[in-house]
């Protein structure tokens, strides 16, 4: 067989894993999305429920569009059910990356997307709790006199899931500074000496991401710079023994050798897949 038809046979299978993993991930979304579409009402009450208790006793959510009281609903519960399936979306793209990576590299790559997946989380639950009370006290509070305050159901989704996305993304700092340190791309002293510039990044990103208002510009604000201190902290930590130990090689410039170990492995480990697939499809067309 030539180097070009191998080169063909490599690149259909990784499509075919490619489109399992797809699949796979599109599964667990709509396992999820069956599951929470009963209770779509109830669970955008619940998303609602932090305006509702700051409008004044006359107001209330109104639904301009005629589809709009199911099909805001069923948006909801589509993008919860991509939310919770997040740590299976990771796992399915790590399961498709992982052999291609060293060993060094997939000692790292779990925890880096099980933190990403956590910290995203911990990101829409603070905009949840502490955000959205503050940011729909100030606009109530603010709202002149003999205006009602009606907000249409849809633009509320549409402005929740903005500030749920850029609060989810800003928690995932610890993991980007982590990552920079750890592949070498800057170290620990020349963040640090960026300090200053972090701090002015974040609160222009605050002021992007976020409604033209000073409390929830300030609110991510400060949890992005807290967070980098905290990446900046587990990059120490987790650096200082690889340069203290004269016998911790995990960082070090691999040699020749142990890189064509590693692509025997690799191309091992492939093999077996191949092999697994053609096995699988040979029963299915029996």
């Amino acid at each position: 067989m030539t180097e070009s038809a191998n080169t063909q046979e490599s690149l259909v299978s990784h499509l075919i894993e490619l489109r399992d993993r797809l699949i796979k991930v599109l599964l667990g979304i709509g396992v999820v999305l069956l599951a929470l579409f009963p209770f779509a009402n109830q669970l955008y009450s619940l998303l609602a429920e932090p305006l509702l208790k700051h409008l004044p006793a006359q107001s209330t959510m109104v639904a301009i569009d005629v589809a709009s009281p199911f099909l805001t609903p069923f948006k909801l519960v589509m993008l919860l059910a991509v939310v919770i399936t997040i740590p299976w979306i990771l796992y399915q793209l790590w399961a498709f990356v992982a052999p291609g990576l060293y060993k060094h590299e997939r000692r790292w790559v779990f925890p880096l997307l099980a933190s990403s997946s956590i910290l995203f989380y911990v990101g829409m639950t603070f905009a949840y709790f502490i955000v959205f009370p503050l940011v729909f006290g100030f606009f109530t509070a603010a709202t002149p006199e003999g205006v009602s305050v009606m907000t249409d159901i849809s633009r509320y989704l549409d402005f929740v899931t903005k500030m749920f996305i850029a609060f989810g993304i800003a928690f995932e700092v610890p993991v980007i500074t982590f990552v920079l340190v750890m592949t070498g791309v800057t170290n620990v002293e020349a963040l640090a000496r960026a300090r200053s510039y972090v701090i002015v990044m974040a609160f222009v990103v605050g002021m992007l991401l976020t409604p033209p208002d000073v409390i929830s510009q300030v609110l991510l604000a400060v949890p992005v710079w807290l967070l980098f201190e905290l990446g900046l902290v587990m990059a120490k930590l987790i650096k200082a023994p690889a340069i203290s130990a004269h016998d911790d090689n995990r960082f070090r410039p691999m040699t020749e050798q142990e890189m064509d170990q590693e692509l025997d492995e690799i191309e091992l480990l492939e093999s077996e897949q191949k092999t697994s697939q053609d096995t699988t499809d040979n029963n299915a067309k029996e």
